[in-house]
C-alpha cells in the first residue's frame, strides 16, 4: 500500500499524506496539473542545491540546516500541531531517525563523490525499494506485474550506477551511500502510511523534522570550523530547506488530499528529470548514456510497481 503513497527527496522522499481516495479523482484542470508537477520539481533541485551547498558547508552540516530551516517553515501551518498520542509519538521519532536522520545525511555525503544527476535518478527508483519492504512485511510475493516491475526497475538502478562504479572507490561509496539511503526510505514510508492516515502528513512530518534536527545537529556543529561561507551556497541550502524540506511536502499532502495518493505519486517522476536536466545545465555534468538508459529503466520499473493491482 505504500507505493502508491510514494514521493522522493532525495530527498530526498515522503509519503504523499492522506488515505487513497474512495471515490473517482476529480478532472484535472490546469491549476492541478501545475500542483501536481510542482513538488517533482522543488526535490528535483534538491540535489543540486546540496551539490552547491558542499561548496562551503561540510556535508555533516548541511542535513541539520535544511531540516532545521523546514521544521521552522512548517511551524508556521496550523495543521502541523495537531495532538498525537504518545505511543504513536514513539514510532514517530523512529521514524525521525530512519526517514529523515539517515538517509538526509546520506545524501550530501555522497554528493562529494557522486554527481547531483546520478543521485537524482538513482532516487527515482525509490518505489522499488517501498513495494519491496512492503512484499517483506507483508511476508508474500507481490503480484505479477509488480514483480516484473522491481526486476526491471533494479536492472535500471544497476545500469545507473555501472559507469560511475568505474569512476573509482570513491564514487562506489558515494553509490552504496544513496542506495542505503533509498532502502532506509522503502521501510520509513511504510512505516509512514499507517501514521499519516491516521493524523495527516504534516504533523508527522514536523515532528519527524525536530527528532532529525535533534540528532544530526551536534555533530554538525563539530564541523562550524570547516565553512567557508559565501551566499550563493548559503542561498541553496535555504532554498532547499524552504522548498525541498517544507513547502513541496505541504503540496504532496494537499495534493493527495484534493486528487488521490496514486495521482498524487506522479510528482515522483519529475524528480530525475529535473535533477539531470539541471545537473547538466547548471553544473556542467556529464551523464553516461547507459545512466540515462537505466534513469528510463527504474522509472518505467517504478511506474509498474507503484500501480494497483
Amino acid at each position: 500500500q505504500g507505493v502508491d503513497l510514494v514521493t522522493a527527496d532525495a530527498p530526498q522522499g515522503t509519503a504523499a499524506a492522506a488515505a487513497p481516495a474512495t471515490s473517482p479523482p476529480p478532472t484535472m484542470r490546469p491549476i492541478d496539473w501545475v500542483l501536481l508537477i510542482a513538488p517533482g520539481l522543488m526535490w528535483g533541485t534538491s540535489f543540486l542545491f546540496i551539490k552547491v551547498g558542499l561548496d562551503a558547508f561540510p556535508a555533516a552540516l548541511i542535513t541539520p540546516m535544511r531540516v532545521g530551516i523546514g521544521f521552522c517553515v512548517l511551524s508556521l501551518f496550523p495543521a502541523t500541531r495537531r495532538h498525537i498520542p504518545w505511543a504513536d509519538l514513539k514510532k514517530i521519532a523512529l521514524l525521525g531517525v530512519v526517514w529523515m536522520a539517515v538517509p538526509l545525511t546520506m545524501f550530501p555525503f555522497a554528493e562529494q563523490h557522486v554527481s547531483s544527476s546520478v543521485t537524482g535518478m538513482l532516487n527515482g527508483a525509490t518505489p522499488l525499494f517501498v513495494a519491496a519492504v512492503a512484499a517483506f512485511l507483508a511476508r508474500r510475493l507481490p503480484p505479477q506485474r509488480q514483480m516484473l516491475g522491481l526486476l526491471v526497475g533494479s536492472i535500471g538502478v544497476a545500469f545507473i550506477a555501472l559507469p560511475t562504479l568505474g569512476e573509482g572507490s570513491s564514487s562506489a561509496l558515494g553509490v552504496a551511500e544513496i542506495i542505503f539511503a533509498l532502502m532506509c526510505y522503502g521501510v520509513a514510508l511504510n512505516m509512514a502510511v499507517p501514521l499519516q492516515q491516521r493524523y495527516g502528513s504534516l504533523p508527522v512530518l514536523w515532528r519527524a523534522q525536530a527528532v532529525a534536527f535533534v540528532l544530526t545537529a551536534p555533530v554538525g556543529l563539530t564541523t562550524l570550523g570547516n565553512v567557508h561561507f559565501a551566499w550563493r551556497p548559503m542561498l541553496a541550502i535555504i532554498g532547499l530547506g524552504v522548498l525541498g524540506t517544507s513547502f513541496a511536502y505541504v503540496l504532496a499532502a494537499d495534493n493527495a488530499g484534493r486528487l488521490g495518493s496514486t495521482r498524487a505519486s506522479v510528482t515522483t517522476y519529475v524528480i530525475p528529470v529535473v535533477s539531470l536536466l539541471l545537473g547538466a545545465l547548471v553544473r556542467n555534468e556529464t551523464v553516461a548514456v547507459l545512466s540515462v538508459i537505466g534513469c528510463a529503466l527504474a522509472l518505467f520499473g517504478a511506474w509498474l510497481a507503484g500501480r494497483r493491482h
